[in-house]
């Protein structure tokens, strides 16, 4: 009975000394006199080292008497997850993803696929066929080893370089030129700028010009994902570049405290536009970040299509069965310009752009490992390219020829009912067009409707 006693008095006073004298509602004025005068309470008393702790919320430390600043160069930087070096050889067996020989191909194909539609696209843009382009060259594998790993029905905000999931989910080479030609065919009825993609059916966010804008979307609708108790996850892609602007901040810091199932996947490809790496942060590139968020992260090599295809399946196993968020750096190079619009042999020279071309591609490296194992051969190379090409300029003429959206589509798709005011400007135009319809190219419009 002393023993019980005594037990419980000592978990009583240790409730007091954590939440304060004043603020226990147990104690009585005479109490807080005794209690304050006890040695137990004496606040000129040491306290146990093992409780010797600060107990500051916000963070997990313990105390110091050594005056000194954490320095940015006292550890060894984050190591960049692998599995085939850059011949395309598996270095250790245990990190082979163990796809089968079909799933590899297809993978092959898509990353081929996409780099074929990119130099005819990238050249119809120069020859002002299309207004504006960006190509993807050297970040494939990005694209196709993450996408491989994901569910069909995990939610996608792209940035506007991630042209591969979407191939890779099923998007049409006829749905990307109407994309990119605005034509009647598209279906975001000529909106959106070239390659600025969405697809409802695909779980593909329409794409934002404005950088980082996905980031704190993607938190958001993890979130609301953990609540309705669904078994999938959001990822969002980004550049290292999109990681400097302040909704990366809230999108990390949301995701974090709510855990919220969204894996942040970032494509660090060494500019953003112009601006290279080494000026745009100091620190050890994006991944240093996430451990001071509360999140998850991993660092991959973005050419190595298996080591993304295998560090995204474990993070949306975490995302998934743990409503975790998780970062991923995956570290690639972009060898083509930033769009159409750069012309970036004025800030990097041929030869640093010809090794990762030639070098350290992520193509040539799966390309290599499908040789290897006789997945592969110059052959089917030869024939695969030429098919390729011959059904992506088909789709390319047949987009090319289709007429733009009815210039009515302008006023659709914002409200259930077009209110008056819109009805109105309506009328305006049609009135206006007819008035003067020599000024307008209105043959190459479907016709305006009411």
């Amino acid at each position: 009975m002393a023993l019980r006693s005594f037990c419980r008095c000592t978990l009583f006073l240790r409730h007091v000394r954590n939440v304060g004298i004043q603020t226990c509602p147990t104690i009585s004025s005479r109490h807080t006199r005794l209690l304050s005068t006890s040695p137990i309470f004496r606040t000129d008393m040491a306290v146990p080292s093992d409780e010797d702790r600060p107990q500051f919320p916000g963070s997990k430390s313990t105390f110091t008497e050594k005056l000194e600043f954490l320095q940015p160069d006292s550890y060894d930087g984050i190591p960049v997850y692998r599995v085939m070096n850059r011949n395309g050889q598996v270095i250790d067996p245990t990190q082979d993803p163990g796809l089968d020989k079909d799933t590899i191909v297809k993978m092959y194909k898509t990353m081929t696929l996409l780099n074929t539609m990119d130099k005819i696209l990238y050249e119809s843009q120069r020859q002002g066929r299309i207004s504006f382009y960006m190509t993807n060259y050297g970040e494939e594998g990005t694209h196709i080893g993450s996408a491989a790993a994901l569910d069909p029905r995990d939610i996608v905000f792209g940035q506007y370089r991630e042209a591969g999931v979407l191939l890779w989910r099923g998007f049409r080479i006829d749905e990307a030129m109407n994309q990119c030609y605005g034509n009647a065919g598209d279906t975001g009825k000529g909106r959106q700028m070239p390659v600025h993609y969405g697809s409802k059916e695909l779980n593909f966010y329409t794409i934002s010009s404005p950088l980082a804008t996905q980031m704190p979307h993607a938190s958001g609708a993890a979130y609301a994902i953990k609540r309705a108790g669904m078994d999938i996850c959001v990822i969002c892609y980004f550049g290292e570049g999109a990681a400097s602007e302040g909704d990366a901040h809230a999108a990390f810091n949301f995701a974090a405290t709510l855990d919220a199932p969204v894996i942040f996947f970032c494509r660090n490809n060494g500019y953003a536009i112009s601006t290279p790496t080494k000026e745009q942060y100091r620190g050890d590139g994006i991944a240093i970040r996430g451990p001071a968020y509360g999140i998850t992260t991993i660092r991959v090599d973005g050419n190595d299509v298996f080591a993304v295809y295998n560090v995204v399946k474990a993070a949306r196993k975490l995302a998934v069965e743990e409503n975790k968020p998780v970062l991923i750096e995956a570290m690639t190079y972009r060898v083509g310009h930033h769009s159409t619009s750069d012309d970036s042999s004025a800030y990097r020279s041929v030869d640093e752009v010809r090794y990762w071309d030639k070098e350290d591609h992520p193509i040539g490296r799966l390309r290599r490992y499908m040789l290897s194992k006789d997945y592969w051969d110059e052959d089917k190379e030869k024939e695969w390219m030429q098919e390729t090409r011959k059904n992506i300029l088909q789709e390319f003429a047949k987009a090319e020829k289709v007429k733009k959206p009815s210039p009515t589509e302008m006023m659709t798709d914002v409200y259930d009912s077009l209110p008056r005011s819109l009805e109105k400007q309506l009328e305006e135009m049609k009135q206006h067009v007819e008035q003067y319809k020599e000024h307008y190219p209105t043959d190459k419009y479907d016709e305006i409707h009411d």
